[in-house]
């Protein structure tokens, strides 16, 4: 497919592991959808950071990217997360992006 990237879903159990991005081909880039937007609660940059580890046993660092799993559109119909959260998980993903890809 003619694609830059592919977003993939990575917040809970149901999604799997990252076995599938030994597939992902050169040129293109995963995004990791690491951060829930489900609920509030702040993911810990720490367990970020090693989750993108381990992601990048499968794929080269330079092909990977950082972002919450599905945007906060959900929330409109079925999570109640506060605007505050919202803004407090995405500062989370340019911090930790920050700190990780520099």
């Amino acid at each position: 497919m003619n694609l830059d990237a592919y977003f993939m879903e990575y917040d809970d159990e149901r999604s799997g592991d990252f076995r599938p991005l030994r597939y992902l081909p050169k040129g293109k880039i995963a995004v990791l959808g690491l951060v829930t937007t489900k609920f509030g609660e702040l993911e810990s940059k720490d367990a970020l950071k090693r989750r993108i580890d381990e992601a990048s046993k499968y794929a080269p660092l330079e092909q990977l990217c950082l972002s919450p799993q599905c945007g906060f559109s959900s929330t409109v119909h079925g999570n109640n997360i506060a605007v505050e959260a919202q803004r407090a998980k995405l500062r989370l993903v340019i911090e930790t992006a920050q700190e990780v890809w520099g």
